[in-house]
């Protein structure tokens, strides 16, 4: 009896997981990319609560999560960007970018992660954690 119930918790384990959509948003556009962007995936998490959204950032992309970004209204990124990160977003920065334009990792939001490459980190959400792509 003990193997059934362990292999039924592992099928609905496994169910479960699968179930989930992980998304990775792929920003490398600059601010008005950025708007847009945090507006998607406001909408997202509303038509899926559940979803494990990614955002990663490289080149201009990069810029509303640098200190002192604000949107097209002149109001800071930094309100969006906690408000998302409370509701399980990740955003992570590309430290080629940062390098590439001598930009401080201190000038970075707190929330952000920084990665080594930006590019190489949405190729290795897609191909070996299973995120969908979207460009927005």
């Amino acid at each position: 009896m003990k193997r059934a119930t362990v292999f039924w918790v592992a099928l609905l384990a496994a169910s479960l997981a699968w179930g989930q959509v992980k998304v990775v948003y792929h920003l490398s556009e600059g601010l008005a990319q950025a708007s847009r962007s945090m507006a998607n995936i406001r909408n997202h998490l509303s038509a899926d609560p559940t979803a494990k959204i990614v955002v990663v950032t490289h080149g201009p992309g990069i810029d509303f999560l640098l200190d002192g970004a604000v949107n097209p209204k002149g109001q800071p990124y930094s309100g969006d960007v906690a408000d998302l990160v409370g509701r399980g977003v990740e955003f992570r920065v590309c430290n080629n970018t940062l390098t590439a334009r001598t930009i401080s990792k201190d000038k970075v939001a707190m929330e952000a992660q920084i990665v080594p490459s930006g590019v190489a980190e949405v190729a290795r959400l897609q191909a070996k954690e299973g995120f969908v792509y979207i460009h927005p």
